[in-house]
């Protein structure tokens, strides 16, 4: 009897007014599926996730209308990202996204040779492994290089022309990035130049982050650099109240950090990466080979300056610096 009247009602449903659910549904699963992969967490990613939205949109693709989007977010767990990885794979998404993480972009190399990828990341994408080169990345990944990983002895420039007499510089870095060792090497090599000292602060978890700044008071470290980091964009509120706290001069490698309270930044302007990673993904969704799109890098760089922030920690800032200022926030 059930089995009837489950038949009738299929019968239904596909020949009476009730059809166009099934319609629309097909019409929905006809969608190129784009997978959306970022080391951090949903909550402070809303900016970053509207850029992305925004290059899709440049590129034709509304999320929802020709296009749907599958997110995952690892919290700042890296150990759970090749698994996450693994599930867009699964799901047979037509191209990966993986903005802003270096750990995300490795975890889908290695989740899949076939479906395009596109990063987005700060280090250097050859040298990582990622892409043959970045003309011609060949294979199935391509994506922006920030330079961020870059930029460390730049920012360590930038904070001895703020305070010339500092001699002792702290770096924040989270360990578990794979390109750790050669933003330290970097900040080093900015230090030599100057004739100060250099001092790596390890902070891989959020409560590290706490301990990491308490040491700078022990080991009087003079200003901070805080490094490019999922996890740090992810704690940017914390950690500006933390080098409000402990009165630390500190550069960050984006501008959202400053907008908030933060003293200096200098670095790629963060929510234009993440759309071009869009511009990419749409691309690729267009037909485009990732082998045939070269790594895309900045042409310009942002440098920052909160003047309340300086009042505040009894700074003046040189009118040196001002003067190459491409914002300063009153």
């Amino acid at each position: 009897m059930t089995t009837h009247l489950r038949r009738r009602e299929v019968i239904t449903l596909l020949g009476g007014a009730a059809a166009w659910p099934f319609a629309a549904l097909a019409q929905q699963r006809a969608l190129p599926v784009v997978g959306y992969l970022y080391s951090a967490e949903p909550e402070t990613s809303a900016s970053r996730v509207a850029a992305f939205r925004e290059g899709l949109s440049e590129a034709g693709f509304i999320e929802g209308r020709n296009v749907a989007i599958e997110y995952r977010f690892a919290y700042n767990k890296l150990d759970r990202l090749p698994e996450l990885a693994a599930d867009l794979v699964r799901r047979r998404v037509t191209v990966i996204v993986t903005p802003g993480s270096m750990p995300a972009a490795l975890a889908a190399k290695a989740a899949t040779r076939t479906i395009p990828v596109v990063f987005a990341v700060g280090d250097d994408p050859v040298k990582a492994g990622l892409v043959a080169s970045l003309n011609r990345p060949g294979g199935n990944l391509t994506g922006v290089n920030t330079m961020s990983w870059e930029l460390g002895s730049r920012r360590i420039g930038l904070l001895h022309e703020l305070l010339p007499e500092a001699a002792r510089f702290a770096v924040l870095l989270n360990p578990n990035q794979p390109n750790a060792d050669s933003l330290m090497t970097d900040a080093q090599t900015g230090a030599l130049a100057i004739g100060g000292q250099i001092e790596i602060l390890s902070a891989g978890a959020n409560r590290e982050i706490d301990v990491a700044f308490a040491s700078l008071l022990q080991k009087r470290t003079d200003a901070l650099m805080v490094s490019p980091d999922a996890l740090f964009v992810n704690r940017r509120v914390h950690l500006v109240t933390l080098a409000a706290r402990h009165a630390i001069p500190t550069i960050y490698p984006f501008r959202d950090h400053v907008d908030i309270g933060g003293l200096m930044s200098y670095g790629a302007l963060s929510n234009d990466t993440h759309r071009l990673a869009g511009v990419y993904a749409g691309s690729i969704l267009n037909g485009k080979k990732p082998s045939d799109l070269p790594i895309m890098r900045p042409t310009k760089f942002e440098f920052v300056v909160n003047m309340q922030t300086a009042r505040t920690l009894g700074i003046e800032v040189p009118s040196t610096l001002l003067a190459i200022a491409d914002e300063v926030i009153e």
